[in-house]
């Protein structure tokens, strides 16, 4: 079974992998092994810190597959972006250029660097193993990060963000790096991805334009990926979209690709999140039940239950797994945070009956609070943007 938990030191030559390997390059994890255990130790300690408001906090959570140990993928928060340093985006405005002489009137539109994202929580740092991506896992990773946003919510800001992987070609050359980053930087988009540290070093203002760029101005080719997000980043933005996320008028210094945003009140895992008393099932029948929930490379999202949960009746376990749905189901006590994918009956008072391999993964027993909530759901009608329209 596939979980996330918060990462530890014990985990550092693993991350130090993933940081050295990871396509695209993760901001969040130092390729220098020093660094890495300073973010890592950061990270520990931001857990453990009884935090009353956001600040220089970090916090990273690793995928481990419990038969195994081994990591399978990575994703962070910070709880205020930009902490010692303004966190950089290029803001695009709509200027009006008018003359009553002439008869014109244009709406042209301009970047202009912008550091107003600076002291908002960030999701970021989101990379999970090639094969596993496009399954349950991907929903489970990224998705556990809002499960403990709902949990901790004096930790984080109202309103939230991510940034998301700019449009780049095979060889991962940037269309918008090359119009505008290479004119200031001389240097290769990948060479500063790995220097620039998630958008807040200082040589950001020392060398980018401080004035607007007029989008008309650029090529083609630099225009047509402002906002777009990369194809390796498509299941991500689905699942941001998916939560409440929505685009902003801020894209990326660097790639240009799209920011999300969104307010925690209006995220789906915290807007929908209940509380349930876990119990146990029964392990056989959640054999079938849970197959497709585990975030196994072979699973799927969403799937319906082949069995009921400690039903033990046969025509009350065929009524009810019609109900059964994929939530994500996360501890809820002093314990060290975790997160699983299970299913799980509809409504708070069935409660939450696990298998033993989820209540394990969980740290939970029988009697213990979870907090659940589905993984996808059809939007209502005054959900509005829950619904609309990432990796981090």
């Amino acid at each position: 079974m596939l979980f996330v938990r918060p990462g530890r030191l014990a985990d550092l030559d693993a991350l130090e992998h993933m940081a050295r390997t990871a396509q695209p390059v993760l901001h969040s994890l130092p390729h220098d092994r020093r660094a890495l255990e300073a973010r890592v130790a950061l990270s520990e300690d931001s857990f453990r810190a009884d935090a009353d408001f956001p600040g220089e906090e970090f916090y990273l959570f690793v995928l481990e597959d419990s038969a195994t140990g081994t990591l399978r993928g990575t994703a962070s928060i910070v709880a205020a972006a930009g902490y010692a340093e303004p966190f950089y985006t290029f803001r695009n405005d709509a200027l009006i250029h008018a003359s009553r002489e002439l008869h014109v009137s244009r709406r042209i539109h301009a970047l202009t660097m912008s550091h107003e994202l600076t002291g908002k929580s960030r999701l970021a740092g989101f990379y999970i193993e090639p094969e596993l991506r496009g399954d349950a896992a991907a929903h489970l990773l990224s998705r556990a990060r809002m499960m403990y946003i709902a949990a901790n919510r004096k930790r984080f800001t109202p309103e939230v963000f991510s940034l998301l992987l700019g449009v780049t070609d095979d060889a991962g050359v940037s269309p918008f790096w090359e119009a505008v980053g290479r004119k200031f930087f001389g240097r290769n988009f990948a060479d500063i991805e790995v220097q620039s540290g998630g958008r807040s070093s200082t040589f950001i203002a020392e060398v980018m334009p401080s004035y607007p760029i007029y989008v008309p101005l650029l090529p083609e080719a630099a225009q047509r990926v402002l906002g777009e997000p990369d194809r390796k980043a498509l299941l991500a933005y689905e699942i941001h979209l998916e939560e409440g996320f929505e685009t902003d008028r801020y894209i990326d210094i660097f790639d240009a690709g799209p920011v999300l945003t969104a307010q925690v009140d209006r995220i789906a895992s915290v807007k929908r999140n209940e509380t349930r008393t876990v119990r146990e099932a029964d392990d056989a029948a959640a054999a079938g039940r849970t197959g497709n929930s585990r975030g196994d490379s072979g699973g799927s999202t969403g799937g319906r239950a082949d069995g009921n949960p400690g039903d033990d009746a046969g025509t009350a376990r065929r009524t009810d797994q019609a109900h059964d749905a994929t939530y994500l189901v996360a501890s809820n006590g002093p314990r060290e945070f975790r997160c699983v994918l299970a299913e799980l009956p509809a409504g708070r008072n069935a409660g939450a009956p696990l298998p033993a391999d989820a209540r394990a993964a969980l740290d939970v027993r029988a009697g213990d609070a979870v907090r659940c909530v589905i993984l996808h759901r059809e939007p209502d009608h005054d959900d509005g943007n829950a619904s609309s329209e990432d990796a981090s």
